[in-house]
């Protein structure tokens, strides 16, 4: 079982090396000032959104950061999933399926109406995770972006 924790400024240290692996793996190029600028906010307690460590507290295996908003549609605050990652060695052991099915349970009991992933349609095993964890998609609407 993957316990989640909610990642504290003490974490910083931890995250950003998960954090690393991520953007290494996605092809971003960011350096550690950029990242812990990314960080620092959402591990104060920013109530944008928060971030959960993946496994011990002393040593995560991943981690999932969660932004949240406000819809009207839905009457109340929903959340939007922009990062998960798990180290390599620990994939395709069920740990991302069980973060994405114990994360939305306890967020429902906190008042968060809905629960978002963006998932790349080419990518099928982010599919497959997606689908497995009860994420449907969406075929009313576009995800679309405009970068400020």
């Amino acid at each position: 079982m993957s316990a989640l924790h909610l990642a504290r400024p003490e974490d910083l240290e931890r995250l950003t090396a998960l954090v690393k692996g991520f953007d290494d793996e996605a092809g971003l190029i960011r350096d550690e000032d950029q990242r812990n600028a990314a960080l620092a906010p959402l591990l104060d307690g920013i109530p944008h959104g928060a971030i959960y460590l993946i496994g011990p507290a002393r040593a995560p295996m991943g981690y999932i950061v969660v932004s949240f908003g406000w819809s009207l549609e839905r009457g109340g605050l929903e959340g939007r999933i922009d990062q998960i990652y798990l180290r390599r060695a620990v994939r395709r052991r069920g740990i991302a399926t069980e973060v994405l099915t114990s994360l939305p349970a306890a967020l429902a009991d906190a008042g968060v109406k809905a629960l978002h992933l963006q998932v790349d349609r080419g990518n099928e095993a982010a599919m497959r995770l997606a689908t497995r964890a009860r994420f449907t998609p969406s075929d009313d609407f576009a995800a679309m972006s405009r970068v400020l």
